[in-house]
C-alpha cells in the first residue's frame, strides 16, 4: 500500500511542477512538435498531438522506472 501512496505523491509533484512551468512560460510551445496533427477549417480547429504524446510517454516511462526500481 505504501508504494501506491508514493506513486500518487510523485505524480502530484510532477503535476505541480508542470503547472508552474505553464505559469512561468505561458508563451512556450510545449505541445507543438513536428508531426503533431493540426486540422484548421472555417470555425473549427482539431489538434492531435501524437508526437508530443509519444515524447511525454517515453520521458515518464524513464522517470518512473528510475523511481520504482529503488
Amino acid at each position: 500500500m505504501t508504494s501506491f501512496a508514493k506513486f500518487f505523491i510523485i505524480l502530484g509533484i510532477i503535476f505541480v511542477v508542470v503547472g508552474f512551468l505553464f505559469l512561468i512560460f505561458p508563451k512556450m510551445h510545449f505541445f507543438k512538435l513536428p508531426g503533431d496533427i493540426v486540422i484548421k477549417k472555417d470555425n473549427f480547429v482539431f489538434i492531435f498531438p501524437i508526437v508530443t504524446s509519444i515524447v511525454i510517454s517515453i520521458i515518464l516511462t524513464i522517470i518512473l522506472n528510475f523511481i520504482i526500481r529503488r
